[in-house]
């Protein structure tokens, strides 16, 4: 892995650089005009983490650089800064080490820091240790919290103190409406915020005429995207497998006073087969599939993305939204795909400027 080179006077040259990339690798499939939607060109990402080096006195944060030659050789790059991370990350970066450096409560065996922050400054700080954590280290740790006006959570194998709360509360203006976000610590969420913003824009344009049908959602996380389209469906019926994502889009769904939806938890696999009615039990049958009418089908798999049944699967439904974290694996499953629909909407975000990776959106519709 390479540690990002910032450089905002360069950004508009790396986008134009992903965007002839994208048009090339998918001009097989002779998409439609690509919509583009550029990042800030710095301190865009809302949550980080870092190991910390000891050398001495010294402390610092670090990442480490690989050798592309030989994967094993890595270099520890010190980063005293970061300019990919969010301002608040970058306030709090110096201000953590000056107040543990002389404390050895807090600094002994610590090797990893992560923070996740909110754009209003909400901050939520991870510290990790190689030893287990006792009272004294929770004393100290509270006035650390007090003194940086961020939360705490302390680490160890087999070990997880919660100061105050382990989650955040981000909350995205989207057309015009507030959407609220509970973000849980060690989960995932999406990193760019104003990415995240305009990837909920363009997934509620493209599904604005669709209240007579219901949506189907797979890989639904902490609702992210439940919440911000269940006003464009007349209901929702998402899916996740992790046990605290679902908890999380629950709660999103609470907040945000969503009554036409609901998580369930089950693998995409599993409820692929429970849709072909392969699969029964009292989970699937408290969703009452029958009364559904599944019209539309939002799917953000993980980077290795659909195997070849779920894409025959997702065939079934008129209309596909698929928001993809790797175009590669989006060009394969493209393949199945477009057998059967078409490509009428195409969309690159740049969700992690300064390095190869590419999010997209792409709507399909099933031809007649």
């Amino acid at each position: 892995m390479a540690v990002p080179v910032v450089d905002p006077a360069r950004y508009d040259q790396q986008l134009e650089a992903k965007r002839v990339r994208i048009r090339r690798d998918f001009a097989r499939f002779s998409p439609p005009r690509l919509e583009v939607f550029p990042s800030p060109p710095s301190h865009y990402r809302q949550r980080c983490e870092f190991r910390l080096w000891h050398e001495g006195d010294d402390l610092f944060y670090a990442m480490f650089e690989v050798d592309p030659e030989d994967p094993k050789k890595k270099t520890v790059i010190r980063l005293d800064d970061y300019p990919v991370a969010g301002r608040r990350i970058n306030e709090l970066m110096p201000r953590l080490l000056d107040a543990i450096r002389d404390v050895p409560l807090l600094r002994r065996k610590l090797f990893q820091v992560e923070f996740l922050t909110t754009l209003a400054g909400e901050a939520l700080v991870t510290l990790i240790y190689h030893r287990p954590l006792d009272g004294a280290w929770e004393a100290e740790a509270r006035r650390l919290q007090a003194r940086l006006d961020a939360m705490i959570i302390g680490r160890s194998r087999k070990q997880r103190l919660v100061l105050e709360r382990d989650h955040v509360w981000e909350r995205l203006e989207v057309e015009g409406r507030e959407f609220a976000y509970q973000q849980v610590e060690n989960s995932f969420t999406q990193p760019n915020a104003e990415i995240c913003r305009a990837m909920l824009t363009w997934a509620r344009e493209v599904t604005r005429d669709s209240q007579d049908g219901d949506l189907v959602e797979l890989y639904c996380g902490n609702g992210n995207f439940t919440v911000a389209l269940a006003e464009n469906f007349r209901r929702v019926l998402a899916t996740e497998i992790s046990r605290t994502s679902v908890a999380s889009a629950r709660l999103n769904l609470e907040a945000n006073g969503i009554d036409n939806a609901v998580v369930g938890r089950m693998s995409a696999e599993e409820f692929s087969l429970a849709l072909k009615g392969e699969k029964s039990g009292r989970r699937v049958a408290e969703w009452a599939l029958d009364d559904y009418d599944f019209t539309t089908v939002l799917v953000d798999p993980p980077r290795a993305g659909l195997d070849e049944a779920s894409c025959r699967q997702l065939s079934d439904y008129s209309r596909i939204v698929y928001i993809s974290c790797n175009p590669d694996t989006l060009a394969d499953n493209l393949e199945t795909l477009t057998r059967s629909h078409d490509i009428r909407r195409f969309a690159l975000f740049d969700q992690f400027p300064w390095t190869p990776h590419c999010e997209c959106g792409v709507l399909l519709e099933r031809r007649t």
